[in-house]
């Protein structure tokens, strides 16, 4: 119990959040637009891709334009991409609102990008990761968690990618079937908090 207590008071987490087949809450968060996005707020969709990423680190910055391009071929689907920056801008100054607003005008996101700014959401999700992806299926109303992990299995370099996970994980669920693997690694940068800074 001592070493538990001194954990805490030393600003360490155990590792939690959402496992396969848990129900995801939904959230409120500010978009880069200003506008406060909820996945309530979403009427005709099957699911969400969510994927806590950020500005500065270089695994996100390689997978931008592959985000982009599954937005592009899932939101019509009825899986739209929903992408929360988790990060701490105290620690990491680039992660910023306001740096947030350039970086999606700049690269041209097709989906809201959402800041996490009072650092709630990502620790309801478990995610420790940039990028992490938590895919969502709706089912009888609910969101249920099918999918967590990484986009695929080469974050260096597109043309190279032999296991491409994630959407492999939403063809199943748009063919009825379920996510394998449900779960892989997620390869980035570690997501960055206050206790980060010790």
């Amino acid at each position: 119990m001592i070493f538990i207590f001194l954990m805490m008071m030393t600003g360490f987490t155990f590792a939690g959040g959402y496992e396969l087949g848990d129900k995801a809450d939904d959230f409120l968060l500010k978009n880069v637009d200003g506008t406060m996005i909820s996945m309530s707020k979403y009427q005709d969709v099957k699911g969400f891709i969510v994927i806590f990423t950020c500005n500065h680190c270089p695994y996100s910055k390689a997978y931008e334009d592959r985000i982009i391009a599954l937005d592009k071929k899932y939101k019509s689907e009825g899986f739209p991409v929903l992408a929360i920056n988790p990060n701490d801008p105290e620690m990491v100054p680039e992660d910023s609102f306001e740096n947030m607003k350039i970086n999606a005008k700049e690269k041209g996101f097709t989906f809201p990008y959402l800041f996490d700014a009072d650092q709630k959401v990502y620790p309801l999700y478990g995610a420790t990761r940039t990028p992490h992806v938590f895919l969502l299926n709706k089912e009888e109303g609910d969101l249920i968690v099918r999918y967590i992990g990484a986009i695929d299995n080469n974050h260096t370099d597109a043309s190279k990618v032999t296991e491409s996970y994630l959407e492999d994980a939403v063809d199943a669920l748009l063919e009825g079937g379920t996510p394998d693997p449900g779960y892989t690694k997620a390869i980035g940068c570690s997501i960055k908090n206050k206790a980060s800074k010790k």
